[in-house]
This record gives C-alpha cells, sequence and structure tokens, in this order.
C-alpha cells in the first residue's frame, strides 16, 4: 500500500514539474487563456458567490432540516403520483431566477430527503432553463419564436428527460418505493404555512437580488423592479426577521443587533465604496454572517442549529468543485459577460465557424460546447445575440439556450458528486442529444 501511495504521489510530482516546466508563457494565446481564467473566476467570486450560491445554501438548508421528509416523499417521492411530482418539478424554473450552479444546493437537498430520481432530475434541469427572466428577456431579444420554443423545449426536456432517467435506473427506483413505503415520516414539528413563509421568504430574496438590469431603457415592469429591488429586498429581510422571531423562536435582542449592524454596514458601503456592484455585497455578507453566529448561538433549539450546520455541509460539498470547474472552464472557453470577451484556449473564430448553419453537426457541436460553458443567470442572452450576429444559426442557438444554461462543467462535477459517475454521463447525453435534435427541428422550421 506504501509503494502505491508514493507512486501515486510521484506521478503527481511529475506531472506538476512537467507542466511547469513545459508551460507555454511566450504563447500569445496561452496567457490569454490565464487572463480569461483570472477573469471568470474573479467575476464569478464578486457577482455569483455572494448573492448567489450563499443564499442558496441556506435555502437547501431549509429544505433539509425544516421542511418534513413527509412534504418532499409527498410530492416528489419514488411513490408520488408522476403528474403531481413532475409538474411541480417542470415549472419549478417559473420561480427560482437560478443558474446551473445555484440550482445544485436545493437539487441536492431534496434528493438526500427522498427524493425519486426523475422528478429531482426534473427539477435540476427546469430550475435554471425556464425562469421568468430569462425566458422574457430570449423573446424580447431574440424573437417571440425563440422564447416560445425555449419555453416548450425546456418544461418537455425537463420531463422526458427525468422520465427516461427514471426508467433507465429503474431498478434503483423500484428498491427505493419500497424502501419508502416502510418510512414512517415522524410528526410535523410546526404548521406548514410556517415553513412554506420561511422558506419562500429566502426564495423572493434570492430572486429580486439577483434581479437583472433590463435589456434597453425602455420603461415597464421590469424596470420598476429592478430601480426599487433592493427595497423589496429590505423589504422581505423585515419579514424573515420575523420568521426568525416567531417562527423560529430566536432570541428577539440578537436579531435586531443583526439587523441594525447590517444597516450600519449597508450605510458604510454606500459612504465609502465607488463601486456600485460591490456596495450589495458587504451588507449580504455581513447579514449571513450575523445570521450563521445567530444561529450558531442558539442553545435551546438544536434545530436552528443544525439548519447552520446543513448550510455549511452543502458549501463544503459544493465550493471546491465549484472552484475547479470555473477555473477549467475560463481556461479551456473563455470569459463573456458584462460586454467583457476574452479567449480561453480553444478560439472563439473556431466555435463561430462551427455553429454556422443548421446542420446536425453545427447543432451538436452548440449543444456540446453550452453544456460544458457557464452561464450566470440572464448572460446567455447576449452572449447568443452576439453569436447570431457573426452568422450563428437559429437552430443551434436554441440548442445552446436549451443545454447551456442547464449544464456547466462545475455544475457537472457536483451531480457527480451526488449521483454518481454513470448517472452523471447519462444525464449529460440526454440533454445534449435532445438539445441537439430540438435545434436541427427549429432551424428547418424557421
Amino acid at each position: 500500500m506504501e509503494t502505491k501511495k508514493d507512486l501515486k504521489i510521484l506521478f503527481w510530482i511529475v506531472a506538476v514539474f512537467v507542466a511547469v516546466f513545459f508551460m507555454p508563457l511566450g504563447s500569445e494565446s496561452f496567457m490569454t487563456a490565464v487572463n480569461a481564467t483570472l477573469d471568470l473566476t474573479k467575476w464569478y467570486a464578486r457577482e455569483h458567490i455572494v448573492l448567489c450560491l450563499l443564499p442558496a445554501f441556506f435555502i437547501a438548508g431549509v429544505i433539509a432540516v425544516f421542511v418534513s421528509q413527509s412534504s418532499v416523499l409527498k410530492y416528489f417521492g419514488a411513490n408520488a403520483k408522476k403528474w403531481l411530482s413532475y409538474t411541480i418539478a417542470s415549472v419549478s424554473g417559473g420561480i427560482l431566477a437560478v443558474c446551473s450552479c445555484t440550482i445544485l444546493p436545493l437539487f441536492t437537498s431534496i434528493y438526500k430527503r427522498g427524493a425519486g430520481l426523475g422528478p429531482a432530475i426534473a427539477f435540476l434541469y427546469s430550475g435554471p432553463a425556464i425562469s421568468i427572466l430569462s425566458i422574457i428577456l430570449t423573446a424580447r431579444i431574440l424573437g417571440i419564436e425563440m422564447g416560445v420554443a425555449r419555453i416548450i423545449g425546456a418544461i418537455l426536456f425537463s420531463v422526458v428527460i427525468g422520465l427516461t432517467m427514471s426508467f433507465i435506473f429503474r431498478k434503483e427506483e423500484k428498491s427505493k418505493k419500497e424502501e419508502q413505503m416502510n418510512i414512517v415520516p415522524p410528526p410535523e414539528k410546526r404548521p406548514i404555512w410556517q415553513t412554506s413563509f420561511h422558506f419562500f421568504t429566502l426564495v423572493l430574496i434570492l430572486v429580486f437580488a439577483n434581479w437583472g438590469a433590463p435589456a434597453t431603457s425602455e420603461m415597464g415592469m421590469w424596470y420598476c423592479i429592478f430601480t426599487y429591488k433592493w427595497h423589496m429586498v429590505g423589504i422581505l429581510s423585515l419579514l424573515l426577521c420575523w420568521s426568525l422571531v416567531k417562527i423560529l423562536k430566536l432570541r428577539l435582542v440578537w436579531v435586531i443587533t443583526g439587523v441594525v449592524i447590517t444597516v450600519i454596514s449597508t450605510i458604510l458601503a454606500n459612504l465609502f465604496i465607488d463601486n456600485a456592484k460591490l456596495i450589495p455585497l458587504i451588507p449580504m455578507v455581513v447579514a449571513i454572517t450575523s445570521l450563521s453566529i445567530i444561529l450558531l448561538a442558539d442553545k435551546q433549539n438544536e434545530e436552528n442549529r443544525e439548519w447552520l450546520f446543513a448550510s455549511w455541509g452543502f458549501a463544503k460539498q459544493i465550493l471546491p468543485l465549484m472552484a475547479i470547474g470555473v477555473t477549467m472552464a475560463g481556461f479551456l472557453l473563455g470569459s463573456t459577460h458584462d460586454n467583457t470577451a476574452i479567449a480561453g484556449i480553444i478560439p472563439n473564430s473556431w466555435i463561430e465557424w462551427a455553429v454556422g448553419g443548421n446542420s446536425l453537426l453545427s447543432n451538436f457541436f452548440a449543444s456540446f460546447t453550452g453544456a460544458f460553458m457557464y452561464f450566470a443567470t440572464l448572460t446567455e442572452v447576449p452572449i447568443i445575440q452576439g453569436l447570431l450576429a457573426s452568422g450563428m444559426g437559429k437552430g443551434p442557438a436554441l440548442a445552446l439556450l436549451l443545454a447551456g444554461p442547464s449544464l456547466s462543467l462545475p455544475n457537472m462535477l457536483v451531480i457527480r458528486g451526488v449521483l454518481g459517475t454513470k448517472k452523471t454521463i447519462v444525464y449529460v447525453l440526454l440533454v445534449i442529444v435532445m438539445a441537439t435534435i430540438s435545434g436541427y427541428i427549429f432551424g428547418n422550421l424557421f
């Protein structure tokens, strides 16, 4: 055993040495890819971790601790009525404005609580694919036919992929059904409306905190919500404080102290930080830190501490894999965000050349490339708008829309940790194949 261990250590020493020794620092394309890697990682840390993933971890913690197992089994379990479980799972994206990475803690939580593989997969796909925001933006910028095709395709994909996964792994699902038939869930600790209030308050904070800017300067509901989104987040945060005191029974003085500290941090951030995008991050970090300390200090209700530990468990499992995936995606495919486009080691011109026209190959390439790229919420639309202007066909554009937002390299690494290699490969292949076929049909129709 020691010999095998030593050989493994020797292999990695040699591999790292060779990689450093032959590193092509004089190559412009290599240095550009390194720059893209650092740019994407920095942008991801600033724009996505604090406002998206951290709240998502706490939402996942709520599911893991406060949402009763009987509720999960009733709506998502292996013995639940299929029409009910798949309907709820497939339209869940209309509520959540999340990306392929933010959905992961929520998916992991419901799956570990006993959700069937099919409904869990449907939820995993639909979460990033059919948010109301993304559909509206797609229809406005890329055309009404693209918006309609996206929402129909995404809902059908989530159901078909979920049912297919459930069928392929039916032996495991049969075992899960038999196990769940013998489960006698413990009684509800609190009324369902209280748990729902707490859960959806957190979900709405996540939605409005990440509400994207309107595509144009036109006035309307989208612009109005974007203008006042932080006011809405503030109101929702007060409702959350009420929930912490009245539902979770945390001490009032602790919650008020957390509110005061968060308000002070908001004022200081507005006074001393020039970058408008960084200002909300300070109070969000302070609020999450305050909540974590309050939950950790609560000795009266062990369930509140479990909420914190469950959230930390998801963060510990997901964040390292996410970091590896974002780094690899940036190096290979580049960094595209906020009118910034830096090429990865794979030239963008190759991608644009490969997705022109409407052949099966171009649709497959768009699906395959999109599956490995990382798209933050709503960023896929301006990216595809630019690709269409460069000669991308409408079919490959839809294929990219159906495969890209719901998958990414970081997403795949985390899914593999939850489902295993075999299920992950089957899921990814199903998404790519269905996106390819859908794009090809759409391209021939339009």
